[in-house]
């Protein structure tokens, strides 16, 4: 699909976050039966699920996508359920109603907390660290891609191409503990069960209602200092990681496997401002000094296993200005991503 100048409203938008790659479809065609996805109604998982269907008709499958959420918005069901997303109300922490779902040979599996940790750290244990144990216990018999996050490193030093997938956690604050017990018991169960699963650590997707460029952009719009103290990050387009997460269709084994999904560049705090300023046609300010570290990670295996970002930085930023420009809709939940102290 050609990309647009300018992206028009919600429904365009989500028609691009939806579009599947080639090596999506390529997984899906490959993998074969229906796909549950858990917690799809978080921020990806609409759009990734509407992908999955995509890809399913482009390959010529009429397997089931399957979305489970509690589904606090009616309006967002129906959505799915009019893109041909089968949809079913659950609260995940509720073993019995989980026993009651239904079989899928395969799982994403994107429940978890994040907004919200600091102040309510039992519930954000219980969905980030227990949750697991119950789906694979669940889902023994499926291959499950786990969605974690860039969190679980912790700092690295700016320049260094970022944290790599065999680079020892070192995770700050409850919220990315609660993420490393995650990922520790999907490879617990995969180890003792059997099962194969694929552990994809994301480091900051964006679309014009959510995402670091999102909150940089409004910052700017508002004509409000911006930190720079946590001074870069990683950005990939939120169409591209739904794609890379489907594509880990494939690649989830016994002992699981981990794949970062992240943007090719080292991002600069200051340069994505000023650049945001320029096409915004405003200016900006800023306050503190880049520290040595930063959350960032190198998406170079992620690439190379389950396809290049098709959308670059330079495309996100100008998308992200005109968008914010104009005064499109965005989700009113700002990532944090400058918390050095990892309470979210």
């Amino acid at each position: 699909m050609e990309r647009p100048v300018s992206i028009r409203d919600v429904a365009h938008l989500d028609e691009l976050l939806s579009e599947p790659s080639e090596a999506a479809i390529d997984a899906i065609r490959r993998a074969g039966g229906d796909v549950i996805v858990l917690g799809v109604a978080g921020k990806m998982g609409p759009t990734l699920a509407r992908m999955a269907r995509r890809a399913m008709d482009a390959a010529g499958l009429t397997h089931r996508v399957i979305g489970v959420s509690r589904f606090s918005s009616p309006e967002q069901q129906r959505t799915l359920e009019a893109c041909g997303v089968e949809t079913i109300r659950c609260d995940l922490l509720d073993e019995s109603a989980v026993a009651r779902l239904p079989d899928a040979p395969h799982v994403v599996f994107m429940a978890g907390r994040k907004f919200g940790s600091a102040g309510n750290e039992p519930l954000t244990w219980a969905m980030n660290a227990h949750l697991p144990a119950v789906i694979c216990a669940r889902y023994r018999g499926s291959r499950i891609v786990a969605f974690s996050t860039g969190n679980v490193y912790g700092l690295t030093g700016h320049g260094r191409a970022g944290s790599r997938e065999g680079d020892p956690p070192a995770p700050i604050g409850e919220y990315a503990m609660s993420c490393l017990a995650r990922e520790r018991m999907f490879e617990y169960f995969s180890d003792t069960a059997g099962i194969p699963v694929a552990i994809l650590r994301l480091n900051y997707a964006t679309e014009m209602r959510y995402g670091v460029l999102v909150d940089l952009a409004r910052r700017v719009s508002r004509q409000e200092p911006v930190d720079v103290t946590m001074g870069y990050f990683n950005t990939i387009w939120q169409g591209d990681a739904n794609a890379m997460a489907l594509a880990a269709l494939t690649q989830a084994s016994t002992p699981a496997s981990f794949v970062n999904i992240a943007g090719p560049e080292e991002v600069s705090v200051r340069a994505a401002a000023t650049e945001l300023a320029r096409l915004l046609e405003t200016d900006v300010t800023f306050t503190g000094r880049e520290a040595d570290d930063a959350l960032l990670s190198n998406g170079s295996r992620g690439w190379a296993l389950l396809g290049q970002p098709r959308v670059s930085l330079e495309r996100m930023m100008a998308w992200t200005a005109d968008w914010t420009r104009r005064g499109g809709d965005h989700l009113g939940k700002p990532t944090q991503f400058e918390s050095r102290a990892g309470r979210f």
